[in-house]
């Protein structure tokens, strides 16, 4: 029998394992269903107007009903609209499809963060930080299963169809029998219906925010970015993403000791300003090798960010963890919806380089704002 401490660390694995498969298929859906950019882009758009249509309502969903749950419930669906998008092949319905996507997958992911503080406080032990690294692990899994079926020319709905009965048979494995938790105690009254933001998660988006932007912006334009600047080959270019990945993952598998034994401030303030860093290496790259040096740095810059953010919000104190967790979690994302579009801008216009050194101030703001990860009580 898993204890709380694995279990949770298993859910974080699953849940990538659910929500990453579509997204290698993406392109041979487009194909399937006849979408040019443009149009491909519109529809991509329900996934995040679905996962941010449920901020606001998350933390009382998640008090009504528990974490434990809503996983059970919300979780399979995540996998069954992935797998049914790639037969019901029409525009709207893949909106439609993604939009409900997005909501299971907001719901799954506030509720196991809470879930994640609760073993958190029930057990005295940090796991939030692995618990991200096993996610990273998972996505990254799941990206090179995708790919791989792609390599074979194997059908998106022979892929997804046939990995949904085994997602859903793990989410069952891992979440049955995950014990119930008590809620963090906090000083707020009655729970609220709508989880409205605050200055002190304001300030916790303030420290997230080069981290998150960092990694998207990563994500898409890595790749790119040697292609356009470097003359190397295919497999150099290709290089950039993974190595952002595998770094986030190993920095983040191992970031708890080192919290245990500096503190969440330092350990911030440390892995921030080496994210700083290695975003330099990359804007001055003389070369792609250096370039994917910084990529590995700002990897292991920016890995725990995220995870540090949404611990302090959930140990606020001053109301329930899953509201401060939504409230943060809402205004980080809505944001981010709009990063790629100014990203996108400023590459088209002045280069991918400069798109790159953007993103350094918000970085440097991330060093300035640790201080909001030190306990408020």
């Amino acid at each position: 029998m898993f204890s709380a401490h694995w279990r949770i660390i298993a859910l974080f694995f699953t849940h990538a394992l659910a929500a990453g498969a579509i997204h290698t298929r993406i392109p041979d859906l487009q194909e399937l269903i006849g979408l040019t950019e443009g149009q491909l882009g519109l529809v991509l758009i329900g996934q995040p107007l679905g996962a941010l249509s449920m901020f606001l309502f998350s933390s009382a969903i998640v008090e009504r009903f528990g974490p434990r749950r809503m996983i059970l419930w919300l979780l399979p669906i995540v996998v069954i609209t992935a797998a049914l998008a790639t037969v019901l092949l029409n525009p709207i319905a893949l909106f439609v499809l993604l939009a409900l996507n997005g909501v299971g997958f907001s719901l799954t992911n506030i509720a196991m963060n809470v879930e994640a503080d609760r073993v958190e406080a029930a057990t005295s032990a940090r796991v939030m930080n692995t618990c991200h690294g096993a996610w990273s692990v998972g996505f990254l899994l799941t990206s090179l299963l995708g790919a791989t079926m792609r390599g074979l020319h194997v059908a998106p709905a022979i892929h997804l169809w046939a990995l949904a009965p085994v997602l859903i048979g793990l989410i069952v494995f891992v979440v049955l029998p995950m014990p119930n938790m008590p809620p963090r105690p906090h000083a707020g009254g009655t729970v609220k219906k709508l989880a409205w933001p605050t200055w002190a998660t304001m300030g916790l988006v303030a420290f997230g925010l080069g981290a998150g932007l960092t990694e998207g912006a990563s994500r898409a334009w890595s790749i790119i970015y040697l292609r356009d600047a470097f003359d190397v080959a295919p497999f150099i270019e290709s290089l950039a993403l993974p190595a952002l990945l595998l770094s986030m993952a190993g920095g983040r598998l191992v970031a708890d000791r080192f919290i245990d034994r500096y503190g969440p401030v330092r350990v911030a303030r440390s892995l921030s300003a080496l994210a700083v860093l290695g975003m330099l290496a990359i804007v001055l790259a003389p070369d792609a090798y250096a370039a994917l040096a910084g990529f590995l740095a700002v990897g292991i810059g920016i890995c725990v960010l995220f995870p540090l953010m949404l611990s302090a919000a959930a140990r606020l104190g001053d109301r329930p963890a899953s509201q401060n967790v939504a409230a943060t979690t809402l205004i980080f994302q809505l944001v981010n919806l709009g990063a790629p579009v100014l990203i996108g801008s400023v590459a088209e216009g002045f280069g991918v380089r400069m798109a790159f050194a953007m993103l350094i101030p918000l970085l440097v703001l991330t060093v300035a704002m640790a201080g909001q990860l030190r306990p408020k009580d």
